[in-house]
């Protein structure tokens, strides 16, 4: 059985999302400076179906991570943000599961990927995509609500951080999600030119 996975962008100052989504471009602003530091790796731009990109220490990392996971699950704001930007060919080629209170039916797209919308909360998201993974490691991806039901309900074993090297000032802070103190032991610590990667075992 894999691991349980809660990966997370957040810029130097903790900021993992935009706080007023209801404002016209701040969310992709946001999105765009706390994840900025993947788009010039060959690893990623190769998931988009482009060609190019720096082959770098940290283009390899982002490669040897994406290959880990079996399933991902994402929550509903995500998908309804990043459905129109991931397209007919979407670049996670597993199944994502969806942890929704809207019921649908389950949304196959090209290259392997099926979202799949599980209505009975974040324990059933992750058993469901536990399932769908098999012996594969399961990634947590987000958002920020999503990433705060994780840890509450004690189902994350591994965090995965990468800190975009920039300031907000302003947006969702990520550990503002932490509802109660988080005993970590460090896995893997990488400075990369775009961010430093931070990975830690959630000790229970």
């Amino acid at each position: 059985m894999g691991r349980i996975v809660l990966g997370m962008s957040v810029s130097l100052d903790g900021i993992a999302g935009s706080s007023n989504l209801d404002v016209p471009g701040e969310s992709m602003a946001v999105h765009e400076a706390v994840l900025g530091w993947q788009f010039p790796l060959r690893s990623w731009q190769e998931r988009q179906g482009m060609s190019g990109g720096e082959d770098t220490e940290e283009s390899r990392l982002w490669a040897e991570d994406f290959s880990r996971w079996g399933a991902q699950v994402v929550g509903r704001r995500m998908f309804d943000f990043g459905n129109p930007h991931w397209g007919e060919n979407p670049p996670f080629r597993v199944p994502v599961v969806v942890n929704t209170h809207r019921p649908e039916a389950p949304m196959e797209k090209l290259g392997g990927t099926t979202y799949i919308f599980v209505t009975g909360g974040i324990e059933e998201s992750v058993r469901r995509a536990r399932e769908l993974a098999g012996d594969r490691d399961v990634l947590i991806a987000g958002g920020v609500q999503l990433a705060r039901q994780a840890l509450e309900a004690g189902l994350v074993d591994e965090l995965s951080l990468h800190v975009a090297h920039v300031v907000l000032g302003h947006g969702e802070r990520f550990f503002d999600a932490v509802a109660t103190p988080l005993r970590l032991r460090p896995i893997r610590t990488v400075a990369g030119a775009g961010a430093t990667h931070l990975s830690y075992d959630v000790l229970r």
